[in-house]
């Protein structure tokens, strides 16, 4: 008897503290939203528009805690990059925001992203459009990334273990593009498989420097208009060998 009420009181002091930790975990989410809405505020001071609604809205909704390890889930919901494992990072809540924002998300979008990481940008972007495509280059990332999103319920993004640089010419093409590491160059690939009207979000410069956020707006003749955002810094678009 007195096992039985042991393993009672274990359970019952494990579910609380699973409890407890949601609503930790909740209130984190929620700041880190305020703190980015926060940076957002300061760039329509120098002429920038707010953020998308809907797109604040999926980044309050999302896990982050989910998309790193264990041992680094206290700092989830720094406005930080954090470390993922082999050389890579989960980008910034602030830069994801705002990279998710600028290819102006619809809700019949097809979305490709090369460079799945964990799945944290790839689970904001299934809260907001149809399907999203991602690749990834890293073996154990892409599994990992593809089981927790099945694990996560996320069912309308599909991966693939590849080289992003030739994007994903079977689903081409896509309504958006967003690369989530820095090219020395924008991938010609990807242009070409970038729908007229389309717009493609990259960071564009030298490894382990700092780069610019390229913005690209193909036009319904085929012309690719290009505007600087912001300087940044993600690591490399890894290239397969």
């Amino acid at each position: 008897m007195i096992d039985r009420r042991n393993a009672v009181y274990c359970a019952l002091l494990l579910a609380l503290t699973a409890l407890a930790d949601e609503e930790d975990y909740s209130m984190a989410r929620a700041a880190m939203v305020d703190e980015v809405k926060f940076y957002a505020a300061l760039a329509r001071d120098s002429g920038e528009e707010a953020l998308n609604d809907d797109v604040m809205q999926s980044l309050g909704t999302v896990e982050r805690h989910n998309f790193v390890a264990s041992d680094q889930r206290r700092f989830a919901y720094e406005n930080r990059p954090i470390p993922i494992g082999h050389g890579q990072t989960i980008s910034q809540p602030y830069i994801v925001a705002l990279m998710t924002d600028l290819i102006e998300p619809e809700r019949d979008f097809v979305v490709l992203e090369i460079g799945t990481g964990s799945g944290y940008q790839a689970a904001i972007l299934a809260n907001l459009v149809t399907h999203v495509f991602s690749i990834e280059i890293i073996e154990a990332l892409a599994d990992e990334a593809k089981t927790r999103l099945a694990r996560l319920g996320y069912d309308n993004v599909t991966t693939k273990l590849g080289d992003g640089y030739y994007g994903w010419e079977k689903h081409a093409p896509f309504d958006a593009i967003i690369v989530s590491a820095a090219a020395s160059h924008v991938p010609p690939p990807l242009i070409r498989q970038l729908k007229p009207g389309g717009r493609m979000i990259i960071p564009v410069g030298g490894r382990f420097m700092t780069q610019q956020l390229l913005l690209l707006e193909k036009t319904d003749d085929g012309e690719v208009i290009t505007r600087q955002i912001a300087a940044v810094r993600f690591v490399p678009l890894t290239r397969g060998r």
